[in-house]
């Protein structure tokens, strides 16, 4: 997962609503003139600063405030323990940032699956709904990293547990409906979340998440490789590929001049070769991944050009800094995972046969070797069992022509309100925006019911849903950083 989208509330939602922003409430009497204390106790909490109040909450504490017009946003540091299976032997500090709009809104838990945005944005539901953001960074992403870093804490079901965590502390102040989501890594942990802690949220979107069953049968991606685009399309990406493998000798010379002046190092993966093929078997991959069909008319007829040429076309698409000890270490987390838990494809790729030497590399040549890794088969095999029969007001929305659409969630006959949608044409950053007109209005529709905010005309007529909140060019902008997927799970 590499390099890498305005309704009206009814007026009975309106009415009586508590705004925690500005403090004012609207308070009812008991049958005698005063408040009960229930009454008594909820005014004092809505006239308190929100700021005041998430802050009472034990463990947490304030890095920064951000100031963003209609909105608070803070960047918030919560105190998780290591291993939540034995809370008593250690904790570390997650970093969460939170977008409040008001109490009175329901709120998107969003995770990207890797380190935390610092800026305030908005994901694809929390527009649609208009509410609340949560946003948490990965355990073991730095800073949310436990020192000494005991791997092993790294699991799915551990960072499961730190968003119920997250979700049971602030479910006191933000009371209503909640929305789990995410893309790629993200859509991952999003859904992983609800196989463990089903009872949390009230609904899941999962953007362009792969769902990699058998780590060890990966013919579903060489399938898609073999049909996506068109037969020309595929000829010149695969002939780029040979070419930089053909062409070893001068391109590996461009690229050690671009080490050096960076100041790049290979001691991850253990040798300048074996980066420089890891970027160039990336390149066909990160091109559907990123890219539309329509953009195959710019990549040139490789035999005709030079090889700096030929240096800047893989560069722009696969990113020759990705295989560095300087690319890797951020994303040590993500493939460790990859390594153990997530699984990742292994392409086969018969175009360059005689041409590679060390195929489609596994995780574990990505994660520094003092750091000890196992495959556990069943974790995955769990989830998508979990998934087919147990889904509910799940929404799994992907790209036609993304290659991690190659092994996707599929939902069983007893899954219960939930979706699979596929953007035809789409890649990695396929979104409920981007669907036919109708498959768009439904799902809105579905992700405004499922957070208890359906305006009433769209409960009599789906076709006219659309997203609570304006469009937002800051908030909204989606940017190749946001969909950035790693190699193996570049999303």
């Amino acid at each position: 997962m590499r390099k890498a989208l305005t309704g009206v509330l009814s007026l009975a939602m309106l009415i009586g609503t508590v705004t925690a922003t500005t403090g004012t409430a609207v308070a009812v009497t008991g049958e005698r003139g005063g408040l009960s204390a229930e009454q008594s106790q909820q005014s004092q909490q809505s006239q308190q600063d929100i700021k005041d109040r998430i802050l009472a909450i034990p463990g947490m504490s304030l890095i920064e405030e951000k100031p963003y017009t209609g909105y608070r946003y803070f960047i918030l540091n919560y105190e998780q323990p290591v291993d939540h299976r034995k809370p008593w032997k250690g904790t570390f500090k997650q970093r969460i940032s939170l977008l409040h709009k008001d109490t009175d809104r329901p709120t998107v838990f969003q995770t990207s699956g890797y380190g935390l945005r610092t800026t305030p944005s908005r994901s694809e539901p929390t527009q649609i709904i208009d509410g609340n953001q949560i946003s948490m960074e990965y355990r073991f992403f730095t800073p949310s990293r436990p020192e000494p870093a005991d791997w092993s804490k790294l699991t799915i079901w551990q960072a499961a547990s730190d968003q119920h965590r997250i979700f049971t502390a602030l479910k006191k102040i933000y009371g209503k409906k909640w929305l789990s989501t995410g893309g790629s890594k993200g859509g991952m942990t999003a859904t992983y979340y609800e196989r463990f802690y089903p009872r949390d949220m009230d609904g899941v979107v999962a953007y362009v998440a792969p769902n990699d069953v058998v780590n060890n049968e990966d013919k579903a991606y060489d399938r898609f490789f073999e049909q996506v685009g068109t037969e020309e399309c595929r000829t010149k990406l695969h002939n780029v590929q040979r070419e930089a493998l053909i062409r070893r000798g001068p391109m590996q010379d461009l690229y050690r001049a671009y080490a050096e002046k960076n100041k790049l190092t290979f001691d991850t993966i253990g040798s300048l070769d074996r980066a420089y093929e890891g970027v160039v078997l990336d390149f066909t991959f990160g091109f559907w991944q990123y890219k539309l069909a329509a953009d195959c008319a710019k990549i040139p007829v490789a035999k005709d050009i030079t090889d700096q040429q030929l240096f800047d076309v893989v560069e722009e698409i696969a990113g020759f800094r990705s295989y560095t000890d300087q690319g890797l270490e951020p994303y040590t987390p993500y493939y460790y995972q990859a390594g153990t838990e997530l699984g990742a494809p292994d392409l086969k790729l018969p175009h360059l046969k005689g041409l590679s030497r060390y195929g489609y590399q596994a995780p574990r040549n990505f994660v520094p070797r003092d750091i000890p890794m196992r495959f556990k088969p069943y974790a995955m095999a769990d989830v998508d069992r979990w998934v087919r029969h147990n889904a509910t007001r799940m929404m799994f929305v992907n790209g036609a022509n993304d290659p991690w659409a190659a092994e996707p969630f599929r939902l069983g006959k007893s899954a219960r309100d939930s979706y699979v949608y596929t953007q035809p044409g789409g890649n990695h950053g396929a979104r409920v925006a981007l669907l036919p007109e109708a498959e768009k209005a439904a799902a809105t529709a579905a992700i405004q019911r499922w957070a208890g905010v359906e305006p009433v005309a769209v409960r009599k007529n789906e076709s006219v849903a659309k997203p609570l909140a304006r469009f937002d060019a800051k908030l909204d902008k989606v940017t190749a950083r946001d969909l950035k997927l790693e190699r193996g799970l570049r999303g």
